[in-house]
């Protein structure tokens, strides 16, 4: 049975399109695809209200989870870990982009022990590769990671990706089911669900 969107789910996703989180277009892509969408959480730092709203959406998905702390992918995840932390009272990590090479030299930041289990955290998932890149930095400093958090999957590989490698992806919502709230809600047009249907595959 297909899983209803609750109100203020909906209400969560007209939010981020309204702010621009959701934008249609022709963007390229990390993996180098031309898409006609485009998802930016990155603009939550300018919405501390929206921010929180996400935040507590995170916590839901984290519940029933077992793990010691969380570690964010720089750089989307940073400020929406920051703000799930203050919320939950977690505590949290984060690998670095790159190592320095003065100070203490630490692939981390943040205090962990070894053998310690952690939730990754990130704004959403196209193809599970930099997540499992990430997860591949946090087993070599000791670090055990099962499950990966994402407020978006985009329905382009990354569940099967991660599945693939033993990594379990918990998300709050696919991008049919944003499509389609937006189109009820006419913040698209028909031309503009047709093509990214057309994109993902789906059939309308």
């Amino acid at each position: 049975m297909k899983k209803q969107v609750s109100y203020s789910d909906k209400n969560l996703i007209l939010s981020l399109f309204d702010k621009g989180a959701v934008k249609f277009g022709h963007f390229k892509l990390k993996s180098g695809k031309i898409s006609p969408i485009y998802i930016n959480l990155r603009i939550l730092v300018s919405h501390p209200v929206l921010l929180k709203k996400v935040a507590k959406k995170y916590l839901q998905l984290l519940d029933g989870l077992q793990f010691k702390r969380l570690a964010a992918i720089p750089y989307a995840a940073l400020p929406i870990t920051g703000a799930i932390s203050l919320l939950g009272n977690i505590p949290w990590v984060y690998p670095r982009k790159e190592v320095k090479k003065y100070g203490t030299k630490k692939r981390i930041e943040g205090e962990y022990q070894k053998g310690e289990k952690v939730v990754l955290i990130d704004d959403l998932i196209t193809t599970g590769l930099s997540k499992i890149e990430v997860i591949k930095i946090l087993e070599n400093e000791g670090l055990k990671v099962k499950d990966v958090v994402t407020l978006i999957d985009r329905g382009e590989g990354g569940r099967e990706d991660l599945r693939r490698h033993h990594y379990k992806l918990h998300f709050a919502f696919v991008l049919k089911d944003i499509l389609s709230i937006l189109y009820a809600a006419k913040k698209i047009n028909n031309d503009q669900l047709r093509e990214v249907n057309q994109y993902l595959g789906i059939k309308q």
